[in-house]
């Protein structure tokens, strides 16, 4: 089941782009108009979309962090979490 919805997801690609930009977009809007920022901490949190902003810039960190210790070579390159296909064939 979940295979038949990420090929029907991925045939879908652009609209699957959009609908999370209308959705971030909307997220924003509701930061803007809603969310309440008098009890804010620091004058950055009062800026509109920032805590939006802030989560997406983290899990951009995230991700650039994690690919890059997956591809490290750990005790002399005998052990890496993303290892070539033919590595135990050789």
């Amino acid at each position: 089941m979940i295979v038949k919805l990420i090929d029907y997801l991925r045939d879908r690609l652009k609209t699957v782009i959009r609908l999370c930009y209308v959705v971030l977009g909307l997220l924003v809007i509701y930061d803007v108009s809603f969310v309440d920022k008098h009890h804010a901490h620091l004058a950055i949190e009062r800026l509109p979309g920032f805590w939006t902003l802030f989560g997406f810039g983290a899990c951009v960190i995230i991700i650039i962090l994690s690919k890059w210790i997956g591809h490290l070579k750990w005790f002399g390159g005998n052990f890496r979490i993303m290892s070539p296909e033919d590595y135990y064939d050789n």
